[in-house]
């Protein structure tokens, strides 16, 4: 069995929003997806899908695209993104009800593979608007929206201590961390998230959300202080899944 991981889908079989204005990686993007996960993820394999899966608004605008996910082979585990907004924390349950052996959501719990606990949250890091002199270098940014930033990673960081203090009493000791948002902002090299990671040991974080080569160095990647960071938006990969174990 391997795990596996890939964030931004962005599917939209019942919605008109095509991703091809957003350069050539993205041409027939849903065609690549299929191709490179049959190719690499076998059925007893799992594969942790890290956000932004569909652009449907309700569930009724992603039945398609989560049907589609469905049929791609392995175990598939979903994480929140924030464009996915056929799904409210209060709606995890229903969700996982309803999709039960099909798809499992990822927020406020736990998913296990082997014996490792996968854990998780939707995250969140200030993007700015951030202000540059004829160097390229930042010289300010809008600290009332840095501090609205701060409240909602607080808030993140609450529900990720909530997924793995579940998975620590039902007895796990090795995490791996998934994350849509990247854990720090450019500002930054440590988060609260990143705390979080070093405090309960966690093995691995993986995120997603960077897009364009301009964005893919925004946040950790590699080795930090003992943990592996990397990061699995579907432009950065070229939409194939990242083997994690």
């Amino acid at each position: 069995m391997a795990l596996y991981a890939l964030g931004d889908l962005h599917l939209s079989f019942q919605t008109d929003k095509s991703m091809d204005r957003f350069g050539a990686v993205w041409k027939d993007h849903e065609k690549k997806i299929e191709q490179n996960v049959c190719e690499r993820v076998r059925e007893e394999d799992t594969l942790v899908l890290t956000g932004d899966h569909s652009w449907g608004r309700k569930l009724s605008e992603c039945e398609e695209d989560l049907a589609f996910i469905e049929r791609l082979p392995g175990r598939k585990i979903l994480l929140r993104g924030n464009h996915d907004m056929f799904w409210s924390v209060n709606k995890t349950a229903a969700l996982n009800a309803r999709y039960q052996g099909k798809l499992f959501f990822l927020q406020n719990n736990f998913a296990v593979y082997e014996n490792y606990a996968l854990v998780g949250t939707k995250g969140y890091t200030f993007e700015g608007p951030f202000y540059f002199n004829v160097h390229q270098e930042i010289i300010c940014w809008d600290q009332e929206k840095e501090k609205q930033a701060k409240k909602l990673i607080q808030r993140e960081a609450h529900r990720l201590e909530l997924s793995i203090q579940a998975a620590m009493q039902a007895g796990f000791h090795h995490f791996i961390m998934f994350l849509h948002y990247p854990p720090t902002s450019i500002l930054e090299d440590r988060s609260l998230l990143t705390d979080i990671a070093e405090k309960y040991g966690v093995e691995q974080v993986i995120y997603s959300h960077c897009h364009g080569e301009a964005r893919f160095h925004d946040s950790l990647l590699g080795e930090h202080r003992g943990i592996q960071y990397s990061l699995v938006s579907g432009d950065y990969l070229d939409f194939c899944p990242l083997k994690l174990l």
